[in-house]
């Protein structure tokens, strides 16, 4: 096992050197899902929207795609398979799901990697630190024990391989509603039969003096997440380009001020008020897919409303 190996020199680098690069490692991953999720949402509201919905698109698929490899392969996490892997700090209890690929990873790259596309022309120096961060976030999971070397080149390359076909995808369309139209009806239909296939599938069902190593219940949460933010993408944006037609206020004053009252919106939702009462009420499989879908629909189909009467 060449890759519990390695995981285990990398903690002993942690050890020897006293955790003193844990912190650094465990705020480059959480910054990759619990900040730049929300940057999509920024630049749909007052940057560009067409690149708005490619940010939204990529991550979007990514998190849907990731999900269904995960509870496919239903790989254990790095502690399960040695019990002399000790994750640093509060990593083990944040790294939800199965291992393989990174979820972080892929999220990370997701978003990076679509800034590296937009700004690479633009300002390199900006391509340049998202090509930084992605190797950082990639290397974090390894360092903090948490994924294989494996979890994360795979977590890697399907945003990569996600980036490219939605940008290829939003060139050829070129903004034809019809197109985009039957797209969604097949992206919902897809939602459809993955949450039929994650939940029908049968799960390694493992004991260890009585107690079940691994639940899939709990594995499918973020799947349920990412399907739910999915449908909530497809309906807002059908919305959104049929009846709202948002158009950026380019240069109204308030326009950032809007920005970050719906950012604060967004995210006290996403980490206070959905599951305090949705999720709570529905539990973690329906009540975290009705709470993603009410968020991407606020992002794309709610949100953009309020900046446009706001800003006339």
């Amino acid at each position: 096992m060449i890759d519990i190996q390695y995981l285990l020199w990398l903690q002993e680098i942690r050890n020897a050197t006293g955790g003193l690069f844990d912190e650094f490692f465990n705020s480059i991953s959480k910054v990759a899902v619990d900040v730049m999720p929300f940057l999509p949402f920024i630049i749909f509201w007052c940057v560009d929207k067409k690149w708005g919905y490619r940010f939204l698109m990529t991550l979007g698929v990514g998190e849907v795609v990731n999900g269904i490899i995960k509870l496919t392969v239903c790989a254990y996490r790095p502690w399960i398979r040695s019990d002399l892997i000790e994750p640093a700090g509060d990593s083990k209890s944040a790294a939800t799901g199965y291992s393989f690929p990174s979820g972080h990873t892929m999220s990370g790259t997701c978003t990076y990697g679509t800034t590296f596309a937009w700004q690479r022309k633009k300002r390199s120096w900006v391509a340049v630190i998202c090509g930084v961060l992605i190797a950082l976030t990639g290397f974090s999971r390894n360092f903090l024990g948490v994924h294989t070397p494996q979890d994360v080149i795979v977590g890697f390359t399907e945003a990569v391989i996600v980036i490219c076909i939605v940008g290829v995808v939003q060139k050829k369309i070129n903004g034809d509603d019809k197109i985009l139209d039957i797209l969604s009806v097949i992206g919902v239909i897809a939602i459809i039969g993955a949450l039929i296939y994650i939940t029908q599938k049968p799960y390694p069902m493992d004991y260890v003096d009585g107690v079940l190593l691994v639940d899939p219940g709990k594995m499918m949460n973020d799947s349920f997440k990412a399907c739910g933010a999915f449908i909530g993408l497809l309906v807002g944006s059908y919305i959104e380009r049929h009846y709202i037609r948002f158009e950026i206020p380019v240069g109204a004053k308030n326009l950032p001020i809007l920005a970050f009252v719906g950012f604060i919106i967004a995210f006290s939702w996403k980490e206070y008020f959905a599951p305090a009462t949705i999720v709570a009420a529905l539990g973690g499989h329906w009540g975290n897919f009705v709470a993603r879908c009410i968020l991407w629909f606020f992002v794309v189909a709610v949100w953009p409303v309020v900046i446009q009467k706001e800003c006339d």
